[in-house]
């Protein structure tokens, strides 16, 4: 058969990715994950928000046997697709064809609220209900009901065929029995009556159920919990961007060095075609294509993007280069060492499933409870039923009282109560540059108790800048920058960019360079205005002849146990000046972090950075634990580390080089003026780049939490406290529908206090 085809070259294989279909909700992923783990020499984990399991396995169990196992347990799963052809045109095709997943259920809930609407307002108002009025109602309600609520009865049919039960499955039963006692109202009782109006009476008379309708009921019920998925869809369908973010950063084309008959002949090619030991051009300005050793020209490799360090790396002949890194100087050729999924990106990407997988999925609140409360209320309704046809007689009696029973416990504002509070949460955090991405997310915040900063990018700005010029004595300062600037703006390094800049804006006027040279990793020389002028490393300028007075390397020492980078100027065979320039540190980072310690939180800066810069960066900020000269692997496994001491950890970055570790952490931020890698794999994004937002996002989540838990209570108070009345047959089903909306309504106006939320900034300027 096709499956056993298909899964056969994996049968050897200890792991396995499965695309699992058909979860709900994430009871689902429990139950799934709960079947697989039952097999023997099986270990896997379900995520609901990816809609994956990530499976290990042992002889003689089979991938088949996986994807029979799931569907045996009432879902889809099958091996994800291999890479889509490079062939353009297909590309293309491919394209057109993508779907919004999302625009079936949209166009649901469109129609549905299109019908229900004027369903409430004729149940509802008595001055609507005309002659006929129910009629027309029961033609509005019968598409919400057997075509707006069918995904609901599919999942309930589901359910019933396993013998489980999910919220699906009251929604279902609740929809289906206040239509079908308004269906018996109209046909078999007096509901249908021309004339008949419905009015409102709390303790529900002996035979009056086949009076009146329930069919708003059915229809709104319908109606508010479509919104709610509506809403959850919409933010889980971003959850699964961050490989594909990270994969995007790679080069998509390869100038491949072919030999032909006069020499070395350069072809354009699909990075797909690259193989180990092809050799390939990078020009300046290009991304690296794979990991691989130099074999001609030196240049300035940017891999701020995989390592955090700002500084860009000075390579050569022999020198290792990785993929997806930026050719800032010269023109290379390079040889491949490793390509596809053995480069260090690839490596990165699969940090970052790894983490995602492995992360314990966070069970809805909602789901929790209904793992209790659906069959209880299932019981219950039934349960009424049979009590009041074995002590009345009257079976008119009992089913109003059974229907009471479904529609009081029907959980509207249960389904409510996440999306609407998620929904203002998450506008008002936009509103100040944070962004939450679902509510999966929100438990985390509650129980953090330390956050690890990346430095470069995150507390500092990720960019040089010129600090300041120390001239030797009697040397003026003005004329050294003057002179230096104009010498490194002829260079395309970015240490030299920033001396250059720094010069401009501090009214400088650059001059011309004549006989500009370059040497790669040491410095420049030229004439400046008629001087021989040199800039670059200490050593370099004592191999030209020129002596660095004490001051200077006085100077020189301080700034680099600082942490920062010294430029050497000389002429007229001295060194004459030394210009500091540095990442600088971002105006409100201290600020950020006093803000961090007052939520009880213990922050710890985090780089790939040397540890003296490190180090000059935590005094200035009052961070006490630095942790330096870190891989991004390493990144992981600090984080690994810290949590297996007992801690709940938040970080944030904004680089590739932080994305597993955000997705590995409890709780993600990325800074939104880092890479789209980072931010897909983090929780809360932090759109203006200011660390501040850090501590403004764990509070808003938390309030938002907050919230979330007390419409959940609410929610269920009202249910749990009219439960009885339904069930002693005292309270009408007309007002059981009443108090769910009130209920309703309830959660969404405590939702609405969130959105007077506000930053500390806000707080303190409005104070003043």
């Amino acid at each position: 058969m096709t499956t056993e085809t298909t899964s056969a070259p994996s049968l050897d294989a200890t792991t396995v990715d499965l695309v699992v279909g058909g979860m709900t909700c994430s009871s689902c992923a429990a139950r799934i994950e709960k079947k697989l783990n039952r097999m023997a020499g099986v270990t896997a984990s379900v995520n609901f928000a990816l809609e994956s399991a990530a499976v290990r396995f042992a002889a003689p169990v089979t991938v088949a046997d996986l994807i029979a196992a799931v569907e045996d347990a009432g879902y889809t799963a099958a091996v994800p697709e291999p890479p889509a052809a490079t062939d353009e045109s297909e590309g293309e095709r491919d394209s057109s064809a993508e779907v919004d997943p999302d625009v079936e259920l949209r166009r649901r809930l469109v129609i549905t609220t299109v019908l229900t609407l004027p369903t409430l307002v004729m149940a509802m108002l008595p001055a609507a209900q005309f002659d006929h009025w129910q009629w027309l109602s029961l033609t509005l309600a019968s598409p919400v009901v057997v075509w707006g609520a069918l995904p609901f009865h599919r999942a309930a049919w589901k359910n019933l065929r396993h013998a489980t039960a999910t919220m699906d499955t009251l929604i279902s039963v609740g929809v289906i029995a206040a239509y079908a006692w308004s269906v018996y109202a109209l046909f078999l009782g007096d509901a249908g009556m021309p004339g008949m109006r419905m009015g409102f009476t709390l303790f529900p008379e002996p035979g009056a159920g086949s009076d009146e309708i329930y069919l708003e009921i059915a229809a709104a019920l319908t109606m508010f919990i479509l919104l709610g998925r509506y809403f959850e869809a919409h933010a889980k369908r971003r959850s699964g961007a961050a490989l594909k973010a990270l994969l995007d950063l790679g080069a998509k084309e390869v100038a491949l060095l072919r030999d032909g008959p006069d020499g070395p002949v350069e072809a354009r090619v699909p990075i797909e075609q690259l193989a180990v030991g092809d050799r390939f051009v990078v020009r300046p300005g290009e991304k690296v294509a794979t990991d691989g050793v130099v074999l001609e020209g030196t240049s300035a490799i940017d891999a701020a993007l995989l390592t955090g360090e700002p500084v860009p790396v000075e390579v050569g002949r022999g020198d290792a280069v990785t993929g997806a890194t930026v050719n800032a100087g010269g023109r290379l050729v390079v040889e491949a060492t490793r390509v596809g999924a053995d480069t260090k990106l690839a490596q990165i990407a699969t940090l970052v499933l790894a983490a995602q997988s492995g992360k314990a999925a966070v069970q809805r609140l909602a789901d929790r409870l209904s793992a209790v409360f659906v069959p209880i209320v299932i019981a219950l309704s039934v349960g009424t039923l049979g009590f009041w046809l074995g002590l009345s007689g009257d079976a008119v009696s009992a089913f109003t009282a059974a229907v009471a029973v479904l529609i009081i416990a029907c959980p509207c504002a249960l389904g409510l109560a996440t999306p609407t509070a998620l929904l203002v949460g998450t506008g008002r955090g936009a509103q100040l540059g944070i962004l939450i991405k679902g509510p999966e997310v929100l438990e985390s915040t509650r129980k953090v108790d330390t956050i690890v900063l990346d430095k470069t990018g995150t507390v500092t700005t990720g960019q040089m800048a010129l600090q300041h010029v120390v001239p030797a004595a009697g040397v003026d300062g003005t004329r050294a920058l003057f002179l230096a600037a104009t010498l490194e703006n002829a260079s395309e390094h970015p240490i030299a960019a920033a001396v250059a800049e720094g010069a401009v804006e501090r009214g400088i006027a650059l001059g011309n360079v004549e006989q500009f040279r370059s040497t790669p990793g040491r410095g420049v020389e030229g004439v400046v205005d008629g001087e021989r002028v040199l800039a670059g490393r200490a050593a370099w300028l004592a191999q030209s002849g020129l002596v660095l007075p004490s001051e200077l390397a006085a100077a020189l020492d301080e700034a680099e146990e600082a942490g920062r980078t010294a430029v050497v100027v000389g002429w007229d065979g001295s060194a004459r000046a030394v210009i500091v320039v540095a990442d600088m540190i971002k105006p409100t980072s201290a600020e950020a972090i006093s803000q961090i310690r007052s939520l009880g939180l213990t922050p710890v800066l985090l780089t790939g950075d040397n540890a003296r810069a490190a180090s000059a960066v935590a005094r200035q900020l009052g961070i006490e634990d630095v942790i330096a000269e870190v891989l991004p692997e390493e990144k992981v496994a600090v984080v690994s580390r810290l949590q297996a001491e007992g801690k709940t950890v938040a970080m944030v970055g904004d680089g590739v080089n932080d994305a597993a570790a955000l997705a590995q952490a409890d709780l993600g931020l990325s800074m939104g003026t880092g890479t789209d890698a980072a931010i897909e794999a983090s929780d809360l994004t932090l759109v203006r780049g200011d660390l501040r937002s850090a501590a403004d996002a764990i509070r808003l989540a938390r309030r938002t939490l907050g919230t979330i838990k007390g419409n959940l209570f609410w929610a269920l108070a009202y249910n749990v406290a009219a439960i009885p009345l339904a069930a002693s047959g005292r309270l009408n089903p007309l007002v059981a529908g009443a108090a769910m909306a009130f209920s309703s309504v309830f959660v969404v106006s405590n939702s609405l206090r969130l959105r007077r939320f506000r930053a500390w900034s806000q707080v303190t300027e409005e104070g003043a």
